[in-house]
């Protein structure tokens, strides 16, 4: 996990517009550089989105439950194809095809290990089929579970404190996406 923090992410503006890179350890030191990230959702048939509980190792956020995988496109890599390896790193599945459903820019700061989130995040939504194997690295993931979207709206309200600061904003531009998309595997 250490080699990631000396990988390069793509520094941009307010609008996506590349303005540069930096390591992954300088975007996330305080005060933070704005820098291109994505958030993935991987759904079942039934419409559930897979949530992952970050490892206690992790250098942001360790312990609370974010997306389904989460990272960095490094300085000119498409995105679905850096989300592709983050699923193959952090979960042990094949790559599968996404759609961009949004994109949440934000702030955070964690008080635990004094890092920051400034980042300019794509979100994919991804389907798979029922029943997909999943064989998590413990470095990078604590627990998965599955749920519903209404159900994490909901949670993320009711308990911020045990999620990720940035799974409220990704969750809603999910749900406006489903909103607005023909229904699809499961609806919402």
């Amino acid at each position: 996990m250490l080699s990631r923090e000396a990988d390069l992410v793509e520094l941009v503006d307010d609008h996506g517009t590349v303005t540069g890179s930096a390591t992954v350890l300088d975007a996330h030191e305080s005060p933070g550089l704005l820098h291109r990230a994505f958030s993935v959702f991987l759904r079942d048939p039934s419409g559930r989105v897979l949530l992952q509980q970050r490892a206690a190792a992790k250098t942001r956020f360790p312990l609370r439950w974010g997306n389904t995988c989460c990272g960095h496109p490094r300085p000119g890599e498409e995105l679905t194809t850096a989300a592709g390896k983050r699923l193959a790193e952090e979960l042990g599945v094949e790559p599968v095809p996404f759609t961009e459903v949004g994109v949440y820019v934000y702030f955070a700061e964690d008080p635990v290990t004094g890092r920051v989130e400034r980042e300019y995040d794509h979100v994919l939504l991804g389907d798979v089929p029922a029943g997909l194997e999943f064989r998590p690295d413990p470095a990078e993931v604590a627990r998965l579970r599955w749920i519903t979207v209404d159900d994490l709206l909901r949670d993320v309200q009711a308990a911020p404190e045990a999620y990720a600061p940035w799974l409220g904003g990704v969750t809603e531009r999910l749900a406006s996406h489903l909103l607005a998309a023909p229904e699809g595997p499961g609806g919402r």
